[in-house]
């Protein structure tokens, strides 16, 4: 395997990653499915929560999203990535924060151990799993800004990302 395409491997897991990430914070159900393998497994142990395969990982994301949250709020860093041709692994660190629709408050910091497969489509999860390594349950103090869910604010002297003014 050349170098430029242990580089290109790494950019496009990496670049998965940070799909997953965007997907759950948009509510993008059908997009985080896409980014796991057909036979794809997802598992949070801490909600004793596991998916199998694209449909119940879609149906997964959207029943934790809707029915356990008020909001959450993840952010990852990146951690690892171990490359074997068409197979991978790796780990992300992620900070996770919000308040259940019952209205206690959540904040933990966990790793995504992660299995990668190279596919038709491109890198591609195998499966990933969350382990909670820290959690507080202390209350949280702020909240959601009161603008209407899905506007956009452009930054100072900027415009919002895909404004083609």
């Amino acid at each position: 395997m050349s170098d430029f395409q242990v580089i290109a491997d790494r950019v496009e897991i990496e670049a998965l990653r940070g799909e997953a990430i965007d997907a759950q914070m948009m509510d993008d159900y059908d997009r985080f499915a896409s980014l796991f393998a057909p036979d794809g497994v997802w598992r949070v142990p801490a909600v004793n929560a596991e998916y199998a395969g694209r449909d119940q990982i879609q149906a997964g994301i959207r029943r934790l999203k809707e029915e356990l949250w008020d909001y959450l709020v993840q952010a990852t860093h990146p951690g690892t990535i171990r490359l074997d041709g068409d197979t991978a692994s790796g780990r992300a660190y992620v900070l996770s924060f919000g308040r259940f629709r019952n209205g206690g408050s959540h904040l933990n910091y966990s790793v995504y151990h992660d299995r990668y497969r190279r596919t038709g489509e491109g890198w591609k999860f195998t499966e990933r799993v969350d382990e909670v390594m820290y959690l507080d349950t202390t209350e949280l103090t702020g909240s959601p800004p009161s603008a209407a869910r899905g506007q956009v604010h452009a930054p100072a002297g900027g415009t919002p990302e895909g404004d083609q003014r």
